[in-house]
């Protein structure tokens, strides 16, 4: 359990010393790629409890990497969309990788 978590927390050390990212921002922005998703196809991509997932796409808004507006069947419901920056971001993502631990590699593939 001890390794698994220092893996973890290798990756997320990666992701934030290269991107500004923290791993759970980085599963946001992965999860919404490039539709329009409410905050609950968010928490069902991402595991993350829908609390968490609330604090996490604030932090991620105010990165200006997602942006939030109204639905549009329902004014009520909140609906998010990457910016400029967070496609941007993902793409550096993709093109320059990330270090995946040793351990964290099979589930990488």
């Amino acid at each position: 359990m001890r390794d698994l978590f220092r893996a973890l927390a290798e990756l997320e050390s990666g992701l934030q010393d290269t991107y500004g990212l923290t791993l759970n921002e980085a599963m946001v922005l992965c999860s919404v790629g490039d539709e329009t998703v409410t905050a609950g196809v968010i928490v069902e991509r991402t595991g993350l409890k829908a609390s968490h997932a609330s604090k996490v796409i604030r932090q991620v808004e105010e990165k200006g990497l997602l942006s939030r507006h109204l639905g549009e069947d329902d004014k009520r419901q909140m609906c998010f969309t990457l910016t400029a920056g967070a496609v941007d971001c993902l793409q550096r993502i993709k093109a320059r990788g990330v270090k995946v631990p040793e351990l964290l590699r099979p589930f990488f593939r």
